[in-house]
């Protein structure tokens, strides 16, 4: 299949450091035709890098829909207008990379996981977590029962914002630190790790959830703690700091204890997954940090062939979303609130109709 034809909307640091690479890695499989940012010196900066014209820059989304080359669109928006850049272009008719999460809200995020069937296009949610490989090696370890019958995990997550938004980092940009969206850096951040726990352990029951508030905008709470249900049975405590430093070595991460032993990620980064077995012995599987990019956008190519099903559709990604925002709701009615209402997601209408055709042209319609 030749190479696919993108359109890029949002030119700022999640395509600069995240999905530009992986696309020079890719570049046999897909070509960046035209490009669009609201701040048009944005995306004009681009313009040499990218081997564009004048003509190919934009910076309203809307203009770019009709043009007869550009295959698919790979969007990367501030969170409050994910949902509605991502049903404009659907409406159009063209195939979606959409950044994570798929909706600022909860009823947008109900809205956003028809999209695909309502306009019968694919759409792929870039959580590159599900992606990545260090989520992988633990989750089939956890599916082929290597330390046994999981009983409860510990997953600790600390980013320092306050500090951060003074670097050359994500929480730099005022989206972020005066989110437009419930939540604020738990979502935006957050939701990562909701959706390597569903992918290792599956579908959440239920939440129960404490906050210790703070009068900063960019999250409604300093810190989070949440008990969690999987409808498996296993049980675990998720921690999210969001004004702090961990100081320690090696981080806590995440810990999955089974009967037979525990795995340890310390953080994503690190490069290792550590088992331990209860009979003294343990092991250590080394991984490549930070492939989750190049594997979304390497699915999204495959499923335009029809090789393979795209793996995050929105339908699996509002699952994740909806995590965060039960606990969101659990921290402030400090109640139990459920999540999933189905154990599993079935992934049967990705495998037989919601992939992109295989033309010898890869225009997309």
């Amino acid at each position: 299949m030749k190479k696919l034809r993108m359109g890029i909307v949002g030119m700022g640091m999640a395509f600069e450091r995240l999905h530009y690479p992986a696309y020079q890695k890719l570049q046999d499989k897909f070509k960046i035709t035209a490009i669009c940012d609201l701040e048009i010196e944005k995306a004009a900066n681009w313009q040499q890098t990218l081997g564009l014209s004048p003509k190919d820059i934009y910076d309203d989304y809307r203009k770019m829909l009709n043009r007869n080359d550009i295959d698919a669109f790979d969007i990367m928006v501030p969170i409050e207008l994910n949902f509605k850049v991502t049903e404009d272009i659907a409406k159009a008719g063209k195939p979606i990379i959409c950044e994570k999460p798929l909706a600022p809200t909860r009823e947008q995020a109900e809205a956003a996981k028809q999209l695909p069937t309502k306009f019968d296009i694919p759409i792929l949610i870039a959580e590159n977590y599900r992606y990545n490989d260090e989520i992988n090696i633990i989750r089939d370890l956890v599916r082929n029962k290597d330390i046994g019958e999981v009983y409860h995990f510990i997953q600790n997550r600390v980013v320092d914002f306050p500090k951060d938004m003074l670097k050359n980092k994500f929480p730099a940009v005022e989206w972020r630190q005066h989110p437009d969206f419930p939540g604020g850096a738990f979502l935006d951040t957050g939701v990562h790790d909701m959706s390597a726990l569903r992918h290792i352990l599956g579908a959440v029951h239920s939440v129960h959830a404490f906050g210790k508030e703070q009068k900063e905008d960019f999250a409604p709470y300093s810190v989070i703690q949440a008990n969690m249900r999987f409808t498996s049975g296993v049980i675990g405590q998720f921690t999210f700091f969001s004004a702090g430093k961990e100081m320690q070595r090696p981080l806590v991460g995440l810990r999955i204890f089974g009967t037979k032993g525990e795995i340890f990620l310390e953080e994503r980064d690190c490069g290792t997954v550590n088992i331990a077995y209860n009979d003294g012995s343990g092991k250590q599987i080394p991984y490549k940090a930070q492939q989750g990019y190049y594997y979304e956008l390497l699915n999204f190519h495959k499923a335009a062939s029809g090789e393979e099903a795209l793996s995050v559709p929105p339908e699996l990604e509002f699952g994740d979303a909806i995590t965060i925002f039960a606990i969101l709701e659990s921290a402030r009615k400090q109640t139990i609130v459920q999540v999933d209402e189905t154990e599993e997601f079935d992934f049967k209408p990705y495998l037989q109709t919601n992939t992109l055709p295989q033309t010898e042209q890869p225009t997309i319609h």
